[in-house]
């Protein structure tokens, strides 16, 4: 049969990752606990920063709709000019 793909401690480390993962904000990566905990309200100062990668892209994005272009399964590939 062979050596097994996963071992006892992989899967531990994998159930342990999913627990991780399933008490995590997708947007900001805080444990819901903490940031949906009420007294948090203020807890926070948001810092705004522009992401010129991603500025780039979504003007390409937005030119190509503005020229009637369609989205649909559209992806961006981003080279870095430096």
């Amino acid at each position: 049969m062979g050596e097994p793909l996963w071992t006892e401690e992989d899967r531990g480390w994998a159930l342990a990752l999913a627990e991780i993962e399933a008490d995590t904000c997708p947007d900001c990566g805080r444990p819901w606990s903490e940031a949906t905990d009420p007294k948090a309200e203020f807890a926070y100062k948001p810092t705004l920063i522009i992401c010129h990668a991603c500025a780039a892209s979504a003007k390409a994005v937005r030119a190509h709709q503005d020229g009637k272009g369609t989205t649909d399964g559209l992806h961006v590939h981003l080279d870095h000019r430096g």
